[in-house]
């Protein structure tokens, strides 16, 4: 059955997203409990709360799933400014067009954007083999979170030096949250390139994707995401879902493996009052 991009299909991918996040907050919470890190459902919205500087801190779903008054706005407000965070959601196109006035009357700017990609899973095109035969995928054990976040983390270093330990601290967490099935890519038993996988009822969120900067145009990312969607197919997944910044080489990259754009997501940020 042919898939659309309408707002059934926006309700799945933004619930997805905002469970594999609620389960990064969770591990968070879980690993370091004076961190204060958790998340509330309001009409549908989940609000996470995982630190004051974090990407995860922010909200998923508002005015797709249930009606968003100024009650529920002033409530999901309050989880943010309670804890000293800056109030952000990102909207679906496809959400309540009520919610846009709503957001410019509260004094709310939209400060980025996001291609929010997916493709219809089939047993063909995820069990096409890999280009590169050297380079083998497979799920980390237990004991392989450190291993896992030190590759992850070597991937985005070259480019953000100064978040090394965040990022550390950050693979760490998310390799040992709940909903998380965390892949690695090695090329003679040594590792080069990270992808997390979450599945939730027939949606598989990919996340996670970084490649040892000596390691990369070599198709570990091309390896890792076959390896994923394989194990999504074989677990019930009938979507795909991946965001990018638009334009970007993320995107491209996505688009080549079979994505397509479902939508622009907006990142709304709360000004100062």
């Amino acid at each position: 059955m042919k898939i659309f991009a309408d707002k059934t299909l926006s309700q799945k991918i933004e619930r997805a997203e905002a469970r594999s996040n609620a389960d990064f907050v969770e591990s968070r919470g879980k690993l370091f409990p004076e961190s204060g890190a958790g998340w509330i459902e309001v009409a549908g919205v989940y609000a996470m709360f995982d630190a004051v500087d974090s990407p995860t801190t922010q909200t998923f779903g508002l005015g797709l799933f249930d009606e968003i008054t100024d009650v529920e706005m002033d409530k999901i407000e309050a989880f943010f400014t309670e804890r000293d965070a800056t109030v952000i959601h990102e909207v679906s196109p496809m959400a309540d067009p009520a919610i846009l006035p709503m957001l410019n009357k509260r004094g709310y700017q939209p400060i980025e954007f996001t291609s929010v990609m997916y493709q219809e899973i089939d047993s063909a095109n995820s069990t096409v083999p890999p280009q590169n035969s050297q380079i083998k995928t497979r799920i980390i054990g237990k004991s392989e979170v450190d291993l896992f976040a030190e590759t992850s983390t070597k991937g985005w270093i070259d480019e953000m030096p100064e978040y090394a330990e965040q990022m550390l601290e950050f693979s760490r967490i998310g390799a040992s949250a709940a909903g998380a099935i965390p892949f690695i890519a090695e090329i003679n038993a040594e590792p080069i390139a990270t992808g997390t996988l979450y599945v939730y009822k027939d949606v598989a969120a990919l996340a996670g994707a970084s490649t040892i900067p000596a390691q990369r145009r070599k198709g570990a990312q091309t390896a890792l995401l076959k390896a994923r969607l394989r194990h999504a197919s074989e677990n019930g997944c009938k979507i795909a879902t991946m965001d990018a910044l638009p334009g970007s080489q993320s995107q491209r990259n996505a688009e080549k493996n079979g994505f397509r754009i479902a939508y622009t997501r907006i990142k709304w940020q709360l000004k100062s009052r």
